[in-house]
Formats: C-alpha cells, structure tokens, sequence
C-alpha cells in the first residue's frame, strides 16, 4: 500500500512532480497571512467607513447649497442679461426693417419697381415677424397713421393713449424725429390688449427708429412678461433644482431637504409643503424644532419608519442657506455606513481565498517555466523528429549547449544535411529524365510538324505571287505565312528548349506588339467567348526585344487566361513603367484561379492542369522572360482569377 503513491508520483513527468511539491509550500502560509490581514483590516474599516460617511453628509451638505447659491446668483444675472439679449433683438429687427425699406427705395431708384409695391412688400415682409408670444414689427408716419400693422394698418392713432394717460404714440414720434439718423429708442408703457385675453394692463416694450425715406417711424415692440419677465420659467427652473435636489441619494435610503426657519418643507422626496416643526423622534425629542433653532450642526436620533418593526440611529448634517431663510439637511442611516463596512469583510474574505488561488496560478506558471527550461530541448527534438519524418529534410535542431543533448543534435543536424543532400541530388536526375523526355518529344515534334508547316509555307508562297497586294485575300496570305513561319520558330525553340535559346534582340514597339498579337488572337476560336481589354500606357518607350519570342510568350498566356475564363469573361492587358526601370506587362482574368499548392510548380516542365496539355507553356514562357532578363510573376486566388506580370528591362545588362 505504501509504495502505490509513491509509484504514482515516479510516474509523474518532471513538471507535475514540481508543481506537487513545491504548490503547497506556498499556498499554505498565504491563506494564514491573508486570514490574519483580513481580520485587522475589517475592524479599521468598521471606524473608517463611519467617518468616510460623515465627510460624505459635510459633502453633500455643501454640495447642495452650492447650487442654491448657483441658482440664486444666476437668476440674477439672467435677468439682466435677458434685459440686455431681449432689447438687442428688438434693436436688430428694427435695423433689418430699415434695410428692408432701403432695399425697396434703392429698386424704387433703379425703376424695377414703384413706390405701392415697394410699399406693400414692406407691409408683408413685416406681417411674417413675430416677437415673443403677441409682439410684431409696425411702422407709423410721423402724423400717426399706422402704414403697417398686422391688424390696424391704416388707423390712425396719433390720440391712442396708454393705461397711465399718457399720449405715448405723439411722445413716441416726437422723440423719433429728434434722434440721431442711425439711433434706436426705447419705451415702455402700460397697455391693456382685450384681443388677445388680457384681465389687466400688461408692460409693453417698444423699439423704434425713424425712416426719413419714407417718413416712416419703424418699430418692434412687445409685452415684457414675454420676453424677460418670465416668472413662469424661474418656476420651473426652480422645480427642476429641487427635482436634482431630490434625485440625490446618500446610501441606499437617505435623501437631502429644504425646509424653511418655521418647519415647512421646501424641498423633499415625499413631503414636500408640509410643516414639521413639531415633529419628534421615537425618544420624543423634537429634533427638527431643534435643528430650525440651531441651524447648522450634526443631529443624531433614532427613527422609525413605515413599516419598519424596530428604530435605527440616523445621522444629519444641516446647514443654513441665508438668502432664502432655509435649512438644508443631508441625512442617513448608520447601519448603512456599517454595511459597507460588513460587505468589505466579506469582500475581504473572498480575496483571501482569491488570493492563494491567483499566487497558485502564478506558482504553477514559474514552476512550468523552470520545468520548461530542463524539457524543451528534448521537446524540441522531437518536434524536428517528427517533422523530418514528415519529409521536412531542412529542419535542424538547435544546438543550445555543449552537453549530451547538444552533441545529439550536432549529430543529428549532420545527418539530416546529408539526407537533403541525396533528395537534391534526386530531384536534379528526375530534372535531367524529363529534358531527356523533352528531347525526345521535341524530336518526334520536329519530323510530325516541319513537313506539314513546310508544304503550308510553300502553298502560301506560291498564293502570295499569284495574288495582287490589293486584293483583299493578299493580308490573309501574308498573316498565314507569318504564322506559320512563328510556328516553325516554335517547334525550333522547342528543339533548343534544353540547350537555352538565345533571343534575337530588336528595337520593339510593345504597345504596338501586344495590339497586333490581340488583334491576332481575335480571331482565334479559343478566345470567342471572352473580352479583351488594352489599357496601354503611352510613355512605353522603344526596348530591345524578340518579338517572336513576346509574341508566343502573350499568346500563351492570353490562351491560358481564355480558358480559365467563363462564358461573357474579361482578360485585361495592360503595360506600365515601373519606378525599378522596367516595362510591366499585366495579363489579368476573372476565371477559376490557380490554388496555392499548383503556384509552387506552375513554371516546372510538363506540370499541368489541364487533361490536354503538354505542362511546356508556361516553362518556355519563363524561359523566355529569364533570357530577356526579365522577371515573371504570377498572383492568383482560387475563385477570383488570375493576374500574370511580366516585367522587361528598358536597358539590358551584355553578359
């Protein structure tokens, strides 16, 4: 029985048999540390929570009478920048309608237009402003006739007299005809309006300024309680104080009041307007009559409420508010400091046991990472095991020490550059059979093909001699002859394929090259259900280049793009200077694509996708490129399509 355990943990790999024995010599005295921690930091929170709640009443206690104060100053100020704000937008309207009537004298000069009309569409323009709830812009003539009025326009009222007596139309236009040109006068008078519902006479403010074009006096007016008398709004701008006010909560029950010196409850969740002066305790002690006598200091009493079988210790901070003769009283339970204080003991305790759990996991992290360092080079090695397994010859292990996994590895890494050696040297004898399979088909290719290309050389011969140049067949004859002369150049190259045909350089138009090999392939059946397009660039200077060697190389790929393309396809032929000093070809298509794994070996000998094809196309075409010292580059995604660049040197290198 006792050797069960002790072969169980000989059976442990190195990492596991570190982390059992070591994990408890740690976790162990941190639970005992913690215990003892959190037990002294419980009871200091106890006496710190109920002076933090303290501090937070002092807080909320001056809080709040800030923003009485705010409010209080702020009315204030408003209602004498509402005065300034309320007497620059009559004085701005009255100046637009000035500009308004300059406008229609300056047509009225110019003859667009004559004096009734300019009038009348001064009248309108004016009818459409509207001041406050009732106000409106108005213009008199210097004998009180009212020339634009939304209502009386036409009366005159040079006797209307105000609720005090005074005849302020003939003071009004006495003073406007004595003001400066640019100047804007007030007044403000007593007016009863029974029209729009008025029980009693209303303050009403006009702005006004004479207009000697017309003989005009132009003036905005309206009633002051619409404009910067707005009791009804410091009304409500009082409400939503004491709704703020209200909103604010101490703890989870306690809430701040207002009450006046005499009891009654300005400002309060529930109650608000009652009079509780006379309100006591469940000792009997009248602490409310106690803090209006006082006014500012601490009250501590028990309280209970609605509902409630028991009373609790409350705690209140009130202080004095002056301008408004109010007390202002932030309160709230004790036991509610305290249960902060019972829910930090449980908090306490689940870092407690937290904590070991966050010190194991560190623990286990540095014991893997100690362990780490004694079992990774053997797990490294047998990680590059397994891949030379899989045939990644070009693995090696990392010799990280002079010891015995060290000279293993050396010994290793030696073994397995030899084994890469011998692949290599398999792959250059496979290399070496496909030339020589190469050979032999271009041999077969040579005798099947240059008979045939001979007699269709002579009959084309012999057709362009008996046909005038301007018959229309004689530009057939001669592209058939042409083609026919490429193919036998083909079947050539195909013959010198192994011994690096050398290209016949030639100053070369490639924008001109590529337009005649599209207008070629045109005509060719393999490319009938698809689009070329050319997008050429014009600054592709004149290279050195063979054209019959460009022209198979575009062939083949316009070939292989035609069937890789769909019905109603697109195959983009583009060219380009690139800033390495190159003229860049472009073959784009919308086909199939070409997946990853086919990339790596598409330019390799005899390697195809196609049921018919040879797998030479493409490996002639990089052949080609490499011997014009040019680069080839092919970037495909499997359902998108391809795109072939090509890129020639504007200057070759002479080797």
């Amino acid at each position: 029985m006792s050797r069960h355990p002790f072969n169980f943990f000989k059976n442990l790999k190195i990492r596991r048999k570190m982390l059992v024995v070591i994990l408890p010599l740690v976790i162990i005295p941190i639970i005992l540390l913690g215990g003892t921690i959190g037990y002294i930091a419980t009871n200091q929170a106890y006496d710190g929570l109920i002076a933090a709640g303290k501090v937070d009443l002092e807080h909320m206690a001056s809080f709040t009478l800030d923003l009485l104060d705010g409010h209080y100053r702020q009315f204030e100020v408003y209602r004498e920048d509402k005065k300034k704000i309320v007497r620059q937008e009559m004085k701005t309207l009255v100046d637009l309608a000035y500009n308004l009537i300059n406008e229609q004298q300056r047509q009225l000069a110019a003859g667009i237009t004559d004096l009734a009309t300019a009038r009348q569409t001064v009248r309108n323009s004016f009818k459409e402003v509207s001041i406050g709830g009732s106000g409106y812009l108005f213009a008199i003539t210097v004998k009180g006739v009212l020339a634009a009025h939304p209502a009386r326009e036409g009366e005159n009222i040079i006797d209307a007299q105000d609720e005090e007596g005074r005849f302020f139309i003939r003071e009004l236009i006495e003073q406007a005809l004595a003001s400066k040109p640019t100047e804007v006068l007030y007044a403000i008078y007593p007016w009863h309006n029974e029209q729009l519902g008025d029980n009693r006479p209303r303050r009403k403010i006009v702005a006004y300024r004479y207009c000697p074009e017309w003989d005009w006096i132009i003036a905005a007016g309206g009633y002051l309680d619409e404009t910067y008398d707005d009791p009804e709004f410091e009304k409500m701008a009082l409400a939503s104080l004491a709704q703020q006010i209200k909103n604010k909560r101490v703890g989870k029950t306690g809430y701040i009041y207002c009450m006046s010196s005499n009891g009654t409850l300005t400002i309060h969740p529930d109650a608000e307007g009652s009079n509780v002066l006379s309100a006591r305790d469940t000792d009997g002690r009248a602490f409310i009559a106690e803090m209006a006598a006082k006014k500012d200091g601490w009250i501590r009493y028990p309280w209970r409420n609605v509902g409630e079988e028991t009373a609790r210790m409350k705690i209140v901070r009130y202080r004095y508010f002056e301008p408004w003769d109010w007390v202002v009283a932030v309160g709230s339970y004790e036991d509610e400091f305290s249960q902060a204080a019972n829910d930090l003991k449980w908090r306490i305790a689940v870092h407690v046991l937290l904590l070991p759990l966050l010190i194991g996991l560190i623990t286990v992290v540095l014991l893997f990472m100690a362990s780490k360092v004694m079992t990774d080079p053997i797990q490294k090695m047998i990680t590059v095991i397994r891949r030379v397994k899989l045939g990644r010859l070009d693995e090696q292990m990392p010799v990280e020490g002079h010891d015995e996994l060290g000279e293993l590895a050396i010994a290793f890494n030696r073994m397995t550059r030899m084994l890469q050696k011998n692949k290599k040297l398999e792959e250059a004898l496979a290399q070496q059979g496909k030339m020589a399979s190469l050979g032999v088909l271009s041999s077969g290719v040579a005798h099947e093909i240059n008979n045939p290309l001979g007699v269709i050389l002579g009959y084309a011969g012999y057709l362009e001699k008996k046909i005038a140049e301007d018959d229309p067949n004689f530009t057939f004859i001669r592209e058939i002859k042409r083609e026919s002369k490429r193919c036998k150049k083909i079947v050539q190259n195909l013959l010198s394929y192994s011994r690096t045909p050398k290209p016949v350089l030639e100053p070369t138009d490639i924008n001109l090259l590529l337009n005649q090999i599209i207008d070629f392939a045109g005509n060719h059946t393999d490319l009938y259900h698809v689009e070329i397009v050319q997008n050429f660039s014009a600054d592709i200077p004149i290279i050195s280049a063979d054209a019959d060697q460009l022209r198979q190389v575009a062939i083949n790929l316009l070939l292989n793009a035609a069937s890789a393309s769909a019905e109603g396809g697109e195959i983009r032929v583009m060219t380009s200077l690139d800033k390495e000093q190159y003229v860049r070809i472009e073959f784009a298509d919308d086909g199939e694509g070409i997946s990853e794994e086919n990339l790596e070996k598409i330019f390799e000998p005899f390697f195809t996708t196609k049921t018919r094809g040879t797998g030479l196309g493409l490996a002639i075409t990089k052949q080609i490129i490499d011997m014009h010292q040019g680069k080839i580059f092919i970037d495909s995604e499997t359902g998108k399509g391809t795109t072939v660049v090509i890129c020639l040197p504007l200057v070759r290198e002479e080797y």
